[in-house]
């Protein structure tokens, strides 16, 4: 049987940790920064873990991760 390909998408975005669960980076904080709030900026800095609703979607994705 072949080996199962890795989905490079997923791999650039979420990281496994120590634990098994997944890590994410959050969104909109690329562009439109001025309307935003210091203490909105610096909370989109810290990364977060994704939702056990979408865990096993993406593990789909992420064979060896």
């Amino acid at each position: 049987m072949p080996k199962m390909k890795t989905n490079r998408g997923a791999a650039k975005r979420f990281k496994t940790t120590g634990t098994g669960k997944l890590r994410r980076w959050k969104a909109n904080k690329s562009h439109i920064l001025t309307k935003k709030a210091a203490k909105r900026k610096r909370n989109l800095r810290q990364p977060g873990l994704v939702d056990s609703t979408n865990m096993r979607g993406i593990q789909r994705l992420l064979p060896y991760g």
